[in-house]
């Protein structure tokens, strides 16, 4: 199928190929039930990468206009609907207004749509396994004890619960958390916390605040996508340093400075996402000692740095911050539940205010009544009882994971086993592209998140992510076997010997 592409555009690839195909089944071109290329060889004949394809049908079956088949294909669908909406005039960009045809210039593509798209296609398959997820085990979220936290709160206090609150956060809460870090070795203050609407409010807010478009951010490179989607979205610069089995790569932090002069160094030093590692304690001194020296602040996202399950813990980079270098922000939603939205960041000196007049302008206040129950869970001992039944139940579901990928993966495949967190980081054997990989283990009916959402560029990765905390052993062993299926598959197809005997390696 020839499909006119123009690569100068400010249009994305997929959504060129979503417009022409669309044209041509709502113009009857293409008639009901014509099956369309695989998306492997359409995106081999218009050279761009699968994904781009993948994205494109996912929209054309979001509209009704195609249907997938399992084993079988992608078809046009039988009774292609009639959408109201504004006439058709209004599909070629230069028939809207101005304003919106600016946007079309600052287009960029989330990393989370991506993954949406490719989680859509087995959304309705209950027999999937997915590794995918960036959460914990669902039914492990205290539930009861927050009912009767929130119960307990509305009856003694009503309407007083359902207020704004105060600004900053609850008073009490930030005492609570003060105490918390504290114990861990960062000493803190309640007047330096602020409670925010999860962990990511806290990044937006500094990102918000420090960077401007054209700017530099020095960023582990992977790095959590959900933090290059972010600056994305402010027209930054992203430049990545490497990580390894000791953490992002300090050593070449200095040169990058030099070069780029960055106005932010964003990194998550513990229990990595998405590789799961621990930056070593020399690297995390040498890294503040180079923010104080060339005057750059430090961004350190610690999402599920309580979730350890052996080895020695390192200091966090705010507990070795000499005074105003370190931004800290965390949460409690991946520990308790992701409904909570509840997270925090710890600053000093003027930025602490600007955060929280940004805070005050963005959504007003976290919810208060949220924040009051959380307070009372971890007064009364909830929230370190379930962290103790966490790491427990996780670190049995990693030793699983890892199991499984001893006994099924073939030979070639490497990965390093985390100390902690949700994730383990697996290079596929032979440079197996994680992006042709994933259809093939949709197919077997388990799925991933490919590497290439992690790296700044976006290129296709020998990498996926798997989540190990979401499921039980004998799902997680399921799972892995299917995946080792789907790789075997994989490597026949492109005419590589299969070695069903694993080898298990150090990644870099």
């Amino acid at each position: 199928m020839r499909i006119p592409l123009n690569r100068d555009s400010h249009i994305p690839m997929y959504r060129q190929i979503h417009q022409f195909l669309r044209e041509q089944i709502t113009s009857g071109a293409l008639q009901p039930s014509t099956r369309l290329p695989a998306s492997r060889d359409l995106a081999s004949s218009l050279g761009v990468n699968r994904i781009t394809v993948t994205s494109a049908y996912a929209e054309l079956e979001a509209e009704g206009l195609v249907a997938g088949r399992p084993g079988s294909g992608t078809y046009v669908a039988s009774l292609v609907p009639v959408a109201p909406g504004p006439p058709a005039r209004r599909t070629a960009g230069t028939d809207w207004p101005l304003w919106q045809q600016e946007m079309l210039n600052r287009a960029w593509l989330p990393s989370a749509r991506e993954l949406d798209r490719l989680l859509e296609s087995t959304a309705t398959r209950p027999d999937v396994i997915s590794f995918a997820s960036g959460l914990g085990a669902s039914e492990l979220f205290p539930v009861d004890d927050i009912r009767k936290r929130l119960h307990t709160i509305l009856r003694r206090d009503g309407a007083g619960a359902l207020d704004y609150g105060h600004r900053r956060g609850h008073p009490p809460l930030r005492a609570s958390i003060a105490q918390i870090l504290t114990a861990q070795g960062i000493p803190t203050h309640p007047e330096h916390v602020l409670i925010t609407s999860g962990s990511q409010q806290g990044l937006s807010l500094v990102a918000r605040l420090l960077l401007r478009p054209g700017d530099a951010v020095l960023v582990e490179s992977p790095t959590y996508c959900g933090a290059i989607d972010l600056f994305r979205s402010l027209d930054v610069r992203l430049v990545g340093i490497p990580v390894d089995d000791q953490g992002m790569q300090a050593e070449q932090v200095e040169d990058a400075l030099r070069r780029t002069m960055p106005r932010l160094i964003y990194t998550i030093p513990t229990f990595h996402n998405p590789t799961g590692t621990c930056m070593s304690g020399q690297r995390r001194r040498l890294l503040v000692e180079l923010a104080g020296r060339y005057n750059v602040p430090i961004l350190e996202d610690d999402f599920v740095g309580d979730l350890r399950y052996d080895g020695r813990a390192q200091p966090a980079l705010k507990a070795l911050d000499p005074g105003g270098r370190v931004i800290y922000v965390s949460t409690f939603s991946k520990m308790l539940m992701p409904g909570l939205r509840v997270g925090f960041l710890v600053a000093e000196g003027p930025v602490y205010e600007r955060l929280v007049d940004l805070k005050r302008v963005s959504d007003l206040a976290t919810s208060n009544l949220m924040q009051w129950a959380l307070e009372a869970c971890i007064c009364v001992g909830c929230y370190q009882a379930h962290l103790r039944r966490a790491c427990r139940v996780y670190r049995r579901r990693r030793d699983a994971m890892v199991k499984a990928l001893a006994r099924f993966l073939p030979s070639g495949a490497q990965w390093v086993t985390p100390q902690g967190g949700l994730f383990l980081w697996l290079r596929l054997p032979n440079g197996l592209a994680a992006d042709a990989l994933y259809p093939l283990a949709a197919e077997e009916g388990v799925t991933f998140v490919p590497g290439s959402l992690f790296f700044p560029g976006g290129q296709s990765q020998p990498y996926v992510r798997l989540n190990f905390a979401r499921h039980a052993p004998e799902v997680i062993e399921e799972g892995v076997h299917r995946l080792s299926r789907a790789i075997m598959r994989a490597m026949t197809s492109q005419g590589r010997g299969v070695t069903p005997v694993p080898r298990r390696a150090v990644v870099v």
